[in-house]
């Protein structure tokens, strides 16, 4: 099992490609208002955390993520 700052800090390098805006990452970060990512960035960036991951995050499970703190939570549960 990771432990969630692990978890975080791989998320955040993943992030980085996809973080134009140079926003400081917290994870209270929210992907649509603070990264401002539309639509095909987020198709892009969950498949970069699938591959890196071995994981399949679903349709509805990606609805409800909407910061990165639940992205940590929802790839804890999907990799354990």
């Amino acid at each position: 099992m990771t432990d969630r700052s692990e978890m975080f800090d791989k998320l955040k390098e993943l992030i980085e490609p996809f973080n134009k805006k140079g926003v400081e990452l917290s994870e209270a970060t929210s992907f649509a208002g603070d990264l401002e990512w539309d639509s095909l960035t987020v198709m892009d960036f969950v498949a970069e955390v699938e591959d890196t991951f071995d994981i399949v995050i679903t349709m509805n499970m990606q609805a409800e993520i909407e910061n990165v703190g639940q992205l940590v939570d929802a790839v804890i549960k999907l990799t354990d």
